[in-house]
């Protein structure tokens, strides 16, 4: 009796896990992080920098597409700023012999501050102009589709992070479909499939995945806490399930 028990115990905590964790050199590039220190709310220091890129290069990471936060009011970023912080952490790799192929580009806040930086022309882009774009956790803006339809027009390949994340969508998913009719790539948080959030966006993140929808998987890399989560995450079922779905373009980044 004993011995039943204890399996079930052990069968209840196993739910969603598999056994070996996997190697993230199946995706190859992480395309949304903060790893640039002191210019938003990931890295803080150039030393918890380096520590999180050889976290990632251990668990199999060959390349990493960094995206500090571009926002009107809290994190008025340049491409300037972000370009020079980057190879501020190049020359650090450099010096202590790590090898990470390393690039830069931003992730843009969609709020008012949003369509002068798009119309000045002066967007920092990764692959073949793929933008990545956050919605603000409180409500859309009201010019969404405006920006998007612009955007598009000027040819950028759209990329939502972390749609998962949005509940005033969770009860109208007809909202997110609209999206991905619109021709606009998502990119879930692969902490969100560990419950790094909440539970109610880890089953949002599922249910995008059952649905086919997640086109890229990021680790939003901010610092060793999420480090931990995403370790944590690579035991989890849901992610093996996207990586064998053949859907992810990480690795054509």
């Amino acid at each position: 009796m004993k011995y039943v028990f204890m399996r079930l115990f052990k069968n209840l905590f196993s739910i969603g896990k598999i056994s070996e964790p996997i190697n993230m050199s199946v995706l190859g590039t992480d395309m949304h992080s903060h790893l640039i220190p002191g210019i938003d709310d990931g890295s803080d220091s150039l030393e918890t920098s380096i520590e999180l890129i050889k976290g990632m290069k251990e668990m199999g990471y060959k390349k990493l597409i960094t995206t500090p936060h571009i926002q009107g009011e809290f994190y008025q970023n340049t491409p300037e700023i972000i370009l020079s912080g980057l190879e501020r952490v190049k020359r650090e790799l450099k010096k202590q012999n790590i090898v990470m192929e390393m690039e830069a580009a931003a992730e843009y806040l969609i709020d008012d501050k949003f369509e002068e930086k798009y119309k000045s022309g002066n967007l920092l882009t990764f692959g073949k102009k793929h933008l990545l774009i956050e919605f603000s956790y409180f409500n859309e803006h009201p010019n969404l589709k405006q920006y998007l339809f612009d955007l598009q027009i000027e040819g950028y390949k759209i990329i939502l992070a972390h749609p998962e994340r949005y509940s005033y969508w969770f009860r109208n998913f007809r909202k997110y479909e609209e999206m991905k009719d619109r021709g606009v790539l998502f990119q879930i948080n692969i902490n969100s499939l560990a419950g790094y959030y909440s539970g109610e966006v880890k089953k949002m993140a599922e249910k995008f995945i059952d649905e086919g929808m997640v086109d890229l998987a990021g680790s939003d890399m901010h610092n060793v806490f999420y480090l931990e989560a995403l370790q944590k995450a690579r035991n989890e079922k849901y992610l093996k399930k996207l990586i064998d779905s053949g859907k992810l373009k990480n690795a054509m980044l």
